[in-house]
């Protein structure tokens, strides 16, 4: 079962987390003046601005307050105050029955896939990749990325083609099929497979961006995901940005389109990159697990249905 949720209205509730990485104090503020000068009513989790090392606070509290969220009706959407990492500790810690009987807007990217995919796998959740209040509205948002998401996220407007910014996704391999649309980040992606917090990408349209990542890392988590069989599965690949994904090797390197070729040119399925989603100041905020059409061939993306009801 896919469950919708309904779109923010105007003046709703905000409820913010952290369930990854510490939360810089400066860009939070500003992302919640942000909020609150569209005229959002902001609530902040009890922990959202907790830090232990390298995640923002204990497991338990993370958990706590997204937890609290979503049994609480006065919020509309949840969102993620930034990635990092962490999301992936809370998951055999979250109220899955609360999403499902509360569903709301989600937002988020980068480690918040963990969640996203967890969300989706047990309740049919569909949440949003898109801009974090302590990132993208915390350090100023650019136009692009900011029309986009708040037309998805509180209308029904139809989003129309996605290509890239300047012209037409890049072909890889023709070819035009439907599907729900699955993914985010691709190292979040592979850490989830073997759990039981992944979904079923069985006639998916597959969609994945990473950032930071050598080229023989991207290569050996396209390889995970072949090894695994989830790219078998899959009726189609987006290929977004893989942001600052170069190595200062002396070593002659593959490119992204030579590593995407490697594992998925015998399996006879349409391939477009440069969709600019996740790791990107101008980006398009996208529906994870709604139903989509890949034309590669004239290079596009669209939605089939809306995300929101």
């Amino acid at each position: 079962m896919i469950i919708r949720p309904a779109k923010i209205p105007a003046g709703g509730t905000v409820g913010v987390v952290s369930p990854g990485g510490p939360v810089k104090a400066e860009r939070l503020d500003h992302g919640v003046a942000y909020l609150e000068k569209r005229g959002y009513r902001v609530i902040l989790g009890r922990h959202v601005r907790d830090s232990c090392g390298y995640l923002a606070g204990r497991d338990a509290d993370r958990a706590e307050d997204i937890n609290r969220m979503a049994h609480s009706s006065e919020i509309d959407a949840l969102f993620c105050s930034r990635g990092g990492y962490g999301s992936a500790r809370l998951l055999d810690l979250l109220d899955f029955t609360a999403f499902a009987a509360n569903p709301k807007v989600i937002v988020g990217y980068s480690d918040a896939t963990a969640l996203q995919l967890a969300l989706f796998k047990r309740t049919g959740l569909i949440s949003f990749s898109g801009p974090m209040v302590g990132v993208e509205m915390g350090l100023g948002i650019a136009e692009f990325t900011e029309n986009h998401f708040w037309s998805v996220v509180t209308t029904s407007a139809d989003s129309g083609k996605l290509t890239a910014l300047d012209g037409p996704l890049q072909c890889w391999a023709p070819g035009v099929v439907e599907g729900r649309l699955l993914g985010g980040n691709l190292s979040m992606l592979c850490s989830l497979i073997g759990t039981p917090y992944l979904p079923d990408f069985s006639g998916t349209i597959l969609i994945i961006e990473d950032i930071g990542e050598y080229p023989y890392r991207i290569d050996r988590k396209l390889m995970q995901l072949r090894l695994a069989g989830l790219l078998q599965k899959a009726s189609g690949l987006v290929v977004g940005q893989f942001t600052d994904c170069n190595s200062d090797s002396d070593s002659e390197e593959l490119n992204l389109k030579e590593l995407v070729a490697g594992v998925v040119s015998d399996l006879d399925i349409p391939v477009v990159a440069g969709l600019p989603y996740g790791h990107e100041a101008n980006k398009y905020t996208i529906p994870l697990g709604v139903r989509a059409r890949l034309n590669a061939t004239d290079g596009y993306l669209e939605f089939l249905e809306t995300a929101t009801v």
